[in-house]
This record gives structure tokens, sequence and C-alpha cells, in this order.
């Protein structure tokens, strides 16, 4: 295992992503999903390598994804993937758009689960689909889907269901026996399962990812799976997404898209996505560690300066969805968390189940993390 480690300031500020050119230099950027750790040397080497052979042309096919995805999917979860059933595209978004313009008819309804990863509601809309929302329930323990609420739904003519797994913003896991029993929903009512694992590849050494159609063979038939190493490996700029059937069904329906789905794949992309998927597992476990630090110093940081702040640490990826609730910032503590020079992103955004929300990206330095959280008590106080 690789000893991973986030860049300092100083280097980072030097970025020109969006995370660090849309706030002035005394803004700490914990909102939009970008790591503050360094690319995979064997990435870095794999894109250098392609550009100094001059290879910046159109990508010629996704069997080299589909082989490394196949490969990475068998280690780590156990699950068997056809190779030749795997597509590539731009990234994640677009993949989840083209299948769903697929699977419905204009107008049809398309379900979703709030709170969400905020771009769903905008999705849904760019597909043609109308937006049904079927809120996850909360036991004030656990998260978790709502069958019954999803079943009522299909029954009212959802023709798809998008969903996030594991779920962004609360990094819920959803355990095997809930994607069964919305597999076998799905296969009853004749309705496309649409699953964004991008977040699948950073779940914690401390529970289990389940692929939606490794569950069953309901879930194979009426399900299409989006993923990317991109959340994982930091590669949302190189434009590279996988899109996984499982059955002649579903092949048919990533095969009914658009050629240029497939060829607007970046060949960068590719070829990190290759690097990082067949090379880059030492560097991955060591990045999954220092999230769980981090997530555990965040943890601590709030129960001993911000205990009023209601946290859940995840079970995936390095982002903390933090109820403000009691602090009475407002619906939208994100405005006064800018205030105390932090950014996060603003948790109305992922549904109005995110009211007093603000969701916090951890995967940053222990003391980034400890000044955003020290600025953010001194607000409280304030």
């Amino acid at each position: 295992m690789v000893d991973v480690q986030a860049d300092p300031l100083e280097s980072l500020r030097k970025r020109t992503s969006e995370k660090w050119v849309s706030y002035p230099p005394d803004v700490l950027p914990l909102f939009v999903a970008e790591m503050d750790y360094p690319l995979a040397p064997v990435i870095a080497e794999a894109l250098i390598d392609r550009v100094r052979a001059s290879d910046t042309g159109y990508v010629a096919g996704p069997l080299p994804a589909g082989e490394a995805f196949a490969g990475f999917a068998e280690r780590r979860w156990g699950w068997v993937v056809d190779p030749e059933r795997v597509r590539t595209t731009t990234d994640v978004s677009v993949g989840i758009v083209e299948s769903l313009r697929r699977a419905i008819q204009p107008g049809d309804g398309i379900v979703i689960n709030p709170p969400v990863y905020p771009p769903f509601f905008d999705l849904v809309r760019e597909a043609g689909g109308a937006l049904v929302e079927v809120p996850l329930l909360d036991d004030g323990n656990e998260y978790g889907l709502d069958l019954d609420g999803i079943e009522r739904a299909f029954v009212g003519g959802a023709r798809a269901i998008l969903i996030c797994n594991p779920q962004n913003p609360v990094g819920h896991v959803h355990p095997r026996s809930q994607l069964a029993a919305l597999a076998e929903l799905a296969a009853r009512y004749d309705v496309t399962v649409v699953s964004d694992e991008i977040h699948s590849l950073l779940t914690h050494s401390t529970a289990t990812f389940t692929p939606f159609l490794s569950v069953s063979d309901a879930a194979r038939e009426q399900g299409v799976a989006v993923t990317s190493a991109s959340k994982a490996f930091n590669l949302a700029g190189v434009k590279c997404a996988l899109m996984v059937a499982a059955s002649d069904r579903s092949l048919a329906l990533l095969d009914g898209m658009s050629v240029e789905v497939g060829w607007r794949t970046s060949i960068l992309g590719l070829h990190a996505s290759v690097a990082a998927l067949t090379h880059g597992d030492d560097w991955l476990d060591g990045t999954i560690a220092a999230i769980e630090a981090s997530n555990a110093l965040l943890a601590g940081l709030l129960a001993q300066h911000l205990p009023e702040v209601g946290y859940r640490p995840p079970s995936a990826s390095y982002l903390g969805w933090l109820d403000f609730s009691a602090l009475g910032w407002s619906d939208d503590p994100s405005i006064r968390a800018l205030a105390a020079k932090v950014a996060l992103n603003a948790g109305p955004s992922f549904g109005t189940q995110g009211g007093g929300f603000a969701r916090l990206n951890f995967a940053c330095a222990p003391d980034v993390l400890t000044e955003a959280v020290t600025r953010l008590a001194q607000a409280a106080r304030r």
C-alpha cells in the first residue's frame, strides 16, 4: 500500500481546476469533489507516454477499458464482467443521460432518491424525463431506499430509476438485499435501472460495495451500470467513463446510442483509466486509508469544536454530510460557512431534504481540515 498524502496548499493553488480558481486564496475550498492528493505515478507516466508518442487522436474503441475494468471488478468485488459488454463515453453524466434517453419515451417518469448528487435533477430533464422524487428513508441512524415508495412510482408509470450507489452526499453503501428487492420491482414493472457507481471504487474498508448488476438475474436484465475511474483517481478532466451491460437487453440499449457517444471518449482518458484500473490498486488502497483517517479526524474535530453539528461518517468516498440545523444557520448554511472563508456545497441543492445541511470534502491535508473546522467553530461562536 502506498503512503498517500495531500499536496501542500502552495502547490494546490497552482492547479487551474474549478476547485482552485473559484474563490480567493484566503478561502479553503472544500466543496467540489476533487481530491488534494497527487496523481498516481502510474497514471502520470501513462499520460506522459501517450503525449510523447503524439498519441492524441480519436479513441479506437472501448475494449481496453472494458478489459481493465473487468480485471478490477473481479479483484476488488468478485464481480465477473464481460469486457465485450463495456462501452465508454466522456463522463458519467453523459452515460446517465444517454442511457435514460434510450430507456424512456419523452415525458416518462424517472425516479431519483434525494438527497442526491445535484445534477441528477437536471440529467433527468436533459434525458426528456419527468422527475419523480422518492426520498431516501432516514431513521436517524441509517439511510435506505424507500422500496414501497419506489413501487408506487412504478405503478404510477415511471419507466426508469436512477440510483446513486454508493449514495452521494450521505456516503451510504446500499446493501445487497435492498438492491435485489429493487431489481425484482424493476422486473415486475419493466423498469430500467441506471446505477451510478462512480463512488464505488472509494468504498471504505469497513463496508462492502455491491455492484447492482451482480445481485440477480433481474438486475442484469433490467440494469445498466455507469462508472469511472475519475472520482477515485482524480481523472475528471481527462474524460472517460464506462457503461456496463450484463444482458442482451441492456447491451442493446447501450448499442442503440448514437455512435458519437463513444467517439467522444478521450484517448488520454482511456489510457489513464486503463493504467488506474490495471496498476493502481496500491495507490488506491493508500488513498482510501488517507480518506478513512481524514473521516475520523473530521468526526473528532466536530465533536470537540462543533458538537451541535450532526455528522454520520460515510462508508464510501470523501464527502461529509453536515447537519447545521441546530446552529440556526438558515436553510443554506454554506452561506455562513463562506463568510468564515470555508467553501462548502449548499445542502438544498441536493434536494429539499438538504435544508440545513452542507457537504464538505475532507480529501485534504489534516491541517487544512483542522483549520476549516476551526473557522466554522469561530463563526458559530460569533
